[in-house]
């Protein structure tokens, strides 16, 4: 049997095809082009920090530690732990933060358990609670604005946005990567539920409520 094909038919078989193409970029099955700073001549920002002497600056140690607890491709689920720390393969977007901070030398949770057990009321805690204070993101963008560079949260000003910064959503936080679109705009390094992939082209999917740069500059 002939198949013949009229122009509907070809403009229909047309749609469903780029409505295909969609659905797997939307999915992240097929990977758009990724670009770097150098592709738009902006210079990486480094730090004059080594907290863990390793010989990797503090920037670069956050973007890797984000981009080592991502590869573990950890699972979804928000619980609470004695002692704060997930103990199975269960995490949240702010466990990223923690993590990547910790590849530095930096205990995100003994900074924040100290500060708010002397400053609570800047919290808006009632109750101060060790074991989910540094896991929730109001709390870490409280930290963030007292003791961090506050910087640009002007997504156009690609050349602000490194590796290693850390925004914040209202609702959400991540870190920055090293990876930009077509059009210099960073990716960013989460966790969030139904995740096919960490790393994504969303900085600008939801309102951004703070972009930092951790240095501690009130220490």
């Amino acid at each position: 049997m002939k198949l013949f094909l009229n122009y509907g038919h070809i403009i229909v078989l047309t749609l469903i095809i780029l409505l295909g193409i969609l659905a797997l970029y939307h999915s992240n099955i097929i990977t758009p082009k990724t670009y770097t700073a150098k592709d738009f001549q902006i210079e990486r920002v480094l730090s004059p920090l080594d907290k863990d002497e390793d010989g990797i600056d503090d920037y670069t140690d956050i973007l890797q530690g984000a981009q080592a607890f991502v590869a573990k491709k950890p699972k979804y689920q928000s619980k609470y732990y004695q002692g704060g720390y997930p103990t199975d393969n269960y995490y949240v977007c702010t466990d990223v933060i923690w993590y990547a901070l910790k590849t530095a030398g930096y205990n995100l949770k003994d900074l924040m358990d100290a500060d708010i057990k002397d400053n609570y009321s800047d919290y808006n805690i009632e109750t101060p609670d060790p074991n989910i204070d540094f896991r929730r993101v109001r709390n870490i963008k409280v930290y963030l604005d007292k003791y961090t560079e506050k910087l640009t949260t002007d997504v156009s000003s690609i050349e602000r946005w490194q590796p290693g910064d850390i925004v914040v959503y209202a609702d959400h936080i991540a870190i920055i990567s090293d990876k930009r679109n077509k059009d210099g705009v960073p990716y960013i390094i989460h966790h969030a539920p139904n995740l096919i992939k960490y790393e994504e082209n969303k900085l600008t999917k939801k309102e951004i409520v703070g972009h930092y740069r951790f240095n501690l500059q009130a220490e």
